[in-house]
């Protein structure tokens, strides 16, 4: 098995989840960063929107794909 090398953001991380190591701390930080990953979908979602990319029949047809397919 090859030894994969982190990331930057993969060592920041493990920094930061040094410092407390509660449960409480490892939620805290997963919900701060959903929610701003949430917030980068939802602004690009409605670019996308606005500029005509996305609209309804689109969203129709991708909820009719099957995306679980391999």
């Amino acid at each position: 098995m090859d030894a994969q090398i982190l990331t930057p953001t993969q060592k920041h991380l493990l920094k930061l989840f040094s410092f407390d190591k509660s449960e409480a701390y490892a939620r805290k930080i997963q919900d701060i960063l959903t929610r701003h990953f949430q917030k980068e979908l939802d602004d690009e979602s409605e670019k996308l929107w606005i500029d005509g990319t996305l609209n309804q029949e689109e969203l129709d047809k991708i909820r009719q794909e099957n995306l679980h397919k391999k």
